[in-house]
């Protein structure tokens, strides 16, 4: 099993990523929404700073490489609750590349978990089913909460190490104050890239994406239940569909969602309205003062004087 994970971080900010528009969780739908948020024409974009701070923290707290010069682009696909009809996003220069993380596992063994990438987006609004019969309602008032999306390379084999690893994510992003984690308001979930390949050859099988997972226990049986899946198909001469799908917890199985997308599908290209970010030292400088004392380092520390008090 090969597994790559995506991890959509909501920013802690008072107001959104280009828009003076609050972030406050449970307000009234649509009671949150500026004019850029909801796509109207000659609206521009105006970048909060505290986003890329946090970002850059980041970076540094899982030992990155810091992008000088990151730029943003619009991811252009229909979305009902994404009225622009595109995201701003990151593509071609993310702000922060190549991190890793250590976890330990079950077994008594260390490892790291590398950290492709992490860049800045735009949150999408809320499609909402529920309070309408044959309708859907949209809300607007997440449209625009600047995201961190966290990509790991594919090199994480088990359910086990997925969520050893989201644990100590989302400590982290807590920890530094660059997130709430509350995965239960959506603003800590996961996206599940899944594959499966014989042991003895190179070749990535065809990898499905599991989307929008949001507890550590749906995630590890979404996993479970999907590479299960992808085994049975290969074992019976089925080929795998590259899609997204979604995973129903009540009945403990995915479902097929849509076919999914790749890169040229979404037509990236730099957004016109927004300059590259150009970080200087002494806004690095800055970042890296003000860094709360990461997890590792407290624990550190307490080792040390626990082995002192010995």
């Amino acid at each position: 099993t090969i597994i790559g994970l995506e991890v959509h971080a909501q920013i802690k900010t008072k107001s959104k990523l280009f828009s003076s528009a609050s972030t406050a969780y449970g307000a009234e739908a649509n009671s949150q929404t500026h004019f850029i948020d909801a796509g109207l024409p000659g609206t521009l974009p105006v970048l909060n700073e505290k986003v890329v701070k946090k970002a850059i923290q980041f970076g540094f707290a899982i030992g990155a490489e810091i992008i000088n010069d990151s730029q943003f682009e619009r991811k252009n696909y229909f979305y009902p609750d994404l009225p622009k009809g595109y995201q701003i996003s990151q593509f071609q220069r993310p702000i922060v590349k190549n991190g890793q993380l250590n976890i330990h596992l079950s077994n008594g063994v260390e490892k790291s978990i590398m950290i492709n990438r992490a860049h800045i987006e735009e949150d999408a609004g809320k499609s909402v089913h529920e309070e309408f019969f044959n309708q859907t309602g949209i809300d607007l008032n997440r449209a625009g909460t600047p995201l961190l999306e966290i990509v790991t390379e594919p090199c994480i084999s088990s359910a086990e190490e997925a969520i050893a690893y989201l644990k100590v994510l989302h400590k982290l992003v807590r920890f530094i104050d660059l997130c709430d984690g509350n995965m239960q308001e959506g603003s800590f979930r996961c996206d599940v890239n899944l594959s499966v390949k014989k042991q003895d050859t190179k070749q990535l099988g065809v990898r499905t994406e599991l989307k929008n997972l949001n507890s550590f226990k749906f995630i590890e049986k979404a996993i479970l239940f999907e590479e299960q899946r992808h085994r049975r198909l290969l074992d019976a001469g089925e080929s795998i569909i590259q899609e997204t799908r979604l995973y129903n917890p009540d009945k403990d199985a995915t479902y097929a969602m849509r076919t999914k997308e790749s890169e040229n599908d979404y037509r990236y290209f730099p957004d016109p309205d927004l300059l590259p970010i150009e970080v200087d030292q002494t806004f690095l400088t800055d970042c890296q003062q003000t860094m709360p004392e990461l997890p590792s380092e407290i624990e550190k520390s307490l080792r040390q004087i626990e082995t002192f008090t010995d």
